[in-house]
């Protein structure tokens, strides 16, 4: 540092005697003095140019940083070349630092440093300098800057400012992989000597890795570094500066590398045979044992597949990977036996699911090896010879009678005997009990099938060496039935002939029914009694479909000889026991001629639905009868007789109503008796009072006849006007069992119902 200070002291002599002008700074500048003449205004006159002579003369100063001497440094010397010597002029000094960094003498000029610099804090300070006269206390000269730069040594050491460091590089990679890139920083001046050039080497992890001198580039060093061998690498790398000179200054870092996995190992097992025990009672889809291959890759690389190589006896497993673990798990497919088979092989490879190709020249990633499982005998409960068991029995069957049996059995080697009992869970009324040795169901109570048609409930079976080991079974009882009613003759019960019929003409079908329920489905028979056929008028013949048809057996059938003949039928069910009984057919002889048959058509076609008669004043007619003859009062027998209005009967026994259709042609219509019939009466005495109170009404005698034709009639009427039902409403099929004489209707209407323009099928 003395030597340094001597320096710049001798070129402040050498250069213009001493003399210093004013000159802008110039920090990068060497030390040289560029004289030239400045242009000053000079204070306290009046503006104006002149040209003077330099006053200022200097170059930039250097100090040394780090100054450790007991005296103040020396800076250097400013002088004016107005000072004679004689004491009349003062130096000053502003600026950065200046009282406290740098001190001058205002005699003398001397600049010092008071403090040591780092100029690492402050490489450089800008001050200004000015000469003033002592008396006048007036510049002498322009004031001038000047810089004083701090001199670097070599006082900081590199540092790596992002240390220590992380790295990681594939194991098995090839020489010069690259794998970080490190940097130190030193805070020395770069343009001033060596001192922050910066040279890095490896202290620590030779001959594993390598480092390029100037851009500390990391690479590998050796070939084929495995890392299932070693993983974790830890390299110390220095920084020096002075160019790794001697004397230089150095930092350290560490840089923790890690060799990543490469699928570079197959999977191995550790043995050639794995031995399995499994109790025969594991259920299926349970896990009954784990193999494990083992893979010294890591992640994915080490994710193993398990299969069963196909072969005796792996059909009964299954194998899965345990993700978590790796290991191979067992599963059982189908139930196991020990008294079927005790002992089962078969071979499991383990194979890697992700591959590296560039490791396929060393061979298969897969191994096998061979699972043995031995099958444990456990003690199991009874089996029964079927999972269900459906008994039938008949209904009222006497208490006591064995309708069935159930077995089960113990199939363990030590076989032990077996006992039965009901589930009184699934029977608690008790209809049924069971022999604990034999296993036969036998009736407990009377059954009824109309009251319960079915019974279901459970039979238990457990070992007489063991009870607590039971197995249950569910049983199924029908409850058959017995042939308890005769069959019937189905609707209508009446029918009619017509008077000109001929011999084997099919007046009607009847069929039948039959209370009692039969599982195959009712199986009918029909024929004539034993005393309706010596001389027939009519016969049965059995359509052999549980329908028979009446036919005629004569010429002709005269209404007025015999208008009803009483057909009896038989029918008979093929149930057991054969139920029989036989119902008496009504046969009307009726009047089929032409004119009949247009009533009925008109009829047909404009039936409606009609209304109860007193429902509205509309459908009551009156007919006033007027005549001039008062008539012989109560001795006029001929007069009209009031009384047919309270007995109906009267009427409709003599004479046949106009106004209705016929009921079915001629069939007998059900007349319900008429005692007194109220409406007509009360309807009477309400026209009365009406006619009594009118004062429109005729002063002369008359008879007022009011037709009612009466409630709920079965008839209907021929007029169309508000009808309530159309053509398409109704169902003329009854047509074809009233005879041949009304064939041609039957197909009339048929034909109509068939053709619908407006049905959509």
């Amino acid at each position: 540092m003395l030597t340094r200070n001597c320096l710049s002291l001798l070129l402040w002599v050498l250069f213009d005697g001493g003399l210093l002008t004013p000159l802008q700074p110039q920090p990068q500048q060497t030390l040289a003095i560029e004289p030239r003449e400045n242009v000053i205004h000079l204070p306290g006159r009046r503006s104006h140019f002149q040209r003077v002579k330099r006053g200022w003369v200097w170059n930039q100063f250097f100090v040394l940083e780090e100054y450790m001497g007991s005296e103040p440094q020396y800076v250097g010397k400013l002088h004016s070349d107005l000072d004679k010597g004689e004491g009349t002029v003062k130096y000053t000094l502003s600026g950065d630092g200046a009282g406290t960094v740098f001190t001058i003498d205002e005699t003398t000029g001397d600049i010092h440093a008071i403090r040591s610099l780092d100029r690492e804090e402050k490489p450089f300070y800008t001050l200004r300098a000015q000469a003033v006269d002592i008396e006048t206390r007036k510049p002498l000269e322009p004031e001038s800057e000047f810089i004083i730069k701090v001199q670097d040594i070599n006082d900081n050491e590199p540092k790596f400012l992002d240390g220590p460091y992380v790295a990681s590089v594939p194991e098995m990679s090839p020489v010069g992989a690259y794998v970080l890139q490190v940097k130190a920083t030193d805070a020395d001046d770069p343009t001033y000597g060596n001192s922050a050039r910066v040279v890095y080497s490896i202290l620590q992890g030779q001959p594993y890795f390598s480092i390029d001198p100037k851009t500390g580039v990391i690479r590998t060093a050796l070939p084929n570094m495995d890392r299932e061998v070693k993983e974790q690498y830890q390299v110390l790398i220095q920084a020096k500066d002075m160019g790794g000179q001697l004397g230089g200054l150095a930092g350290t870092t560490i840089v923790n590398i890690t060799l990543t996995d490469v699928n570079d190992n197959p999977p191995r097992f550790p043995k050639s045979i794995f031995h399995l025990k499994v109790p025969e009672s594991s259920p299926i889809g349970s896990a009954i044992g784990r193999i494990r291959a083992v893979d010294p890759d890591f992640g994915q690389n080490a994710e193993i597949e398990y299969n069963i190589v196909p072969g005796d006896g792996g059909n009964l497993f299954d194998i899965v990977t345990d993700e978590d673990t790796q290991e191979g798990v067992i599963k059982l497919k189908k139930p196991l036996d020990f008294e079927t088979k005790k002992a089962y092989t078969f071979k499991v490879e383990a194979s890697n699911l992700h591959l590296d190709h560039r490791f396929h020249s060393v061979g298969p990633f897969k191994d096998t090896a061979t699972v043995r499982i031995s099958v444990l005998d456990v003690d199991e409960p009874p089996v029964f010879s079927k999972p269900l068991y459906t008994m039938e029995v008949y209904e009222d069957t006497p208490v006591g009678t064995i309708i069935g049996a159930v077995t089960a059995q113990d199939l363990d080697v030590g076989s032990s005997a077996v006992r039965y009992f009901i589930d009184w869970k699934s029977d608690g009324d008790s209809y049924f009990t069971i022999d604990g040795t034999e296993g036969t169901i036998a009736t407990n109570e009377l059954l009824d099938r109309e009251s319960t048609a079915q019974y279901n409930f459970s039979i238990i079976a457990s070992k007489v060496s063991n009870p607590l080991l039971t197995s249950k079974v569910n049983i199924l009882i029908n409850v058959l039935d017995v042939n308890e009613f005769p069959p019937e003759i189905a609707v209508p019960y009446e029918t009619a002939v017509c008077e000109n019929a001929k011999p084997g003409q099919t007046i009607q079908t009847v069929s039948a029914a039959d209370r009692d329920l039969s599982p195959a489905g009712p199986q009918f028979s029909f024929r004539l009694s034993p005393e309706a056929a010596i001389k027939p008028n009519f016969t049965v013949r059995d359509f052999r479909n549980n329908t028979a048809g009446i036919e005629t057996q004569r010429n002709g059938y005269s209404r007025r000889q015999q208008e009803l003949y009483f057909l009896p039928i038989i029918i008979e069910d093929s149930s057991y026991p054969v139920q029989s009984s036989t119902n008496t057919m009504t046969i009307r002889v009726c009047r089929c001629d032409s004119d009949v048959i247009v009533v009925l058509y008109v009829a047909l076609r404009r039936q409606k639905k009609k209304d109860t008669l007193m429902t509205s004043k509309e459908d009551i007619r009156d007919n006033v009868i007027h005549y001039d003859d008062e008539g012989g009062g109560e001795e006029d027998t001929q007069a009209f007789d009031i009384g047919a209005l309270r007995n109906p009967k009267v009427i409709e026994d003599n004479k046949i109503r106009r106004d209705i259709k016929p009921d079915s042609l001629c069939l007998p219509r059900q007349r319900p008796p008429v005692e007194d019939n109220t409406d007509i009466r009360d309807f009477i005495n309400q026209r009365l009072q009406e006619n009594d109170v009118d004062p429109t009404a005729p002063p002369y005698d008359s008879l007022a006849t009011y037709a009612y034709e009466g409630n709920g009639s079965v008839a209907d009427s021929l007029s169309s006007i508000d009808s309530l039902t159309t053509e398409a409403d109704q169902d003329y099929d009854y047509l074809t069992d009233w005879g041949p004489r009304f064939k041609v209707l039957a197909d009339m209407f048929g034909e109509e119902e068939n053709y619908n323009p407006d049905k959509v099928t």
